[in-house]
């Protein structure tokens, strides 16, 4: 008899998250070594993952290692999955979760009609070049393997398009933001690329699916989070800690026939 439980273990593999070190790549990393998975923190900060890692080893017991890698840099990925390989013998999960909103966030929040084509490149070097790079890398070792789970970070803005209008008057860390169109494009793009690869790899064991997180509470200011909930059917904006369990959900045994699917965690906002 199948022992339901035990489908959500993780005891005994090696879990990659890229972007491991940041607002929801931490907790990511957490709930994979709670549910005792070995855990390489990936991240372009050193220092970052190198001390989250030793932190998941003190407080769940398991294998956590930081790695250093730019993963637009194909060089680094290449290099960064050959050690983690090394190091854990294998990879079995991968969190392909790193984003980046560029170098410069006045022009990544620049007005749509004056978008400078470089911040969109530079977003779209690491928000779909570095995550295809990624999933490539590891992909093809686990096809190799016959199994492994693949999930993406993508978002609320890749199926649908943000309401403009709650950002007026709308701050975070002090700065006015608004929704950019390289990230909407960027997300959308992770979407076709996880049933594209959930499609390629599945005769080779591969599972890909996408998590698609709502609105994030984590510094922005009142106008903002008034005005968002406002759209929201559950009224609020999420936790970060909200995204694990369906992260942990889509990883493990318990999702063993949940392919290419695309998981929208955002309150019913897609519902409306």
């Amino acid at each position: 008899m199948t022992s339901y439980r035990s489908l959500f273990e993780l005891t005994g593999r090696t879990a990659m998250v890229t972007g491991g070190a940041g607002i929801l790549g931490s907790r990511f990393c957490a709930g994979i070594a709670e549910m005792g998975a070995n855990v390489a923190v990936v991240d372009i900060a050193a220092e970052a993952a190198t001390e989250l890692a030793a932190k998941l080893a003190s407080e769940h017991g398991v294998k956590a290692v930081g790695y250093a890698c730019d993963i637009s840099q194909p060089e680094q990925v290449t290099a960064a999955v050959a050690a983690i390989i090394a190091e854990f013998g294998a990879i079995d999960i991968l969190l392909n979760n790193a984003a980046s909103k560029s170098s410069d966030l006045d022009a990544c929040f620049a007005p749509l009609e004056t978008y400078s084509l470089k911040t969109w490149r530079e977003m779209m070097d690491v928000n779909v070049d570095g995550m295809f790079l990624i999933a490539q890398a590891v992909g093809a070792h686990m096809a190799g393997r016959g199994r492994g789970a693949i999930v993406q970070t993508g978002s609320i803005y890749g199926p649908m398009a943000p309401d403009q209008r709650i950002y007026e008057g709308s701050f975070y860390m002090g700065r006015a933001i608004n929704c950019p169109p390289a990230y909407t494009a960027s997300k959308g793009a992770v979407i076709a690329m996880t049933k594209h690869l959930a499609t390629y790899w599945a005769d080779k064991g591969v599972r890909v699916n996408c998590l698609c997180p709502g609105g994030v509470e984590s510094g922005q200011n009142d106008i903002f989070k008034s005005g968002y909930s406002a759209r929201i059917p559950m009224g609020r904006m999420a936790q970060a800690d909200e995204m694990v369990g369906a992260v942990l959900y889509l990883v493990s045994d318990a999702a063993s026939y949940v392919n290419g699917h695309v998981l929208m965690v955002d309150g019913g906002l897609s519902a409306w």
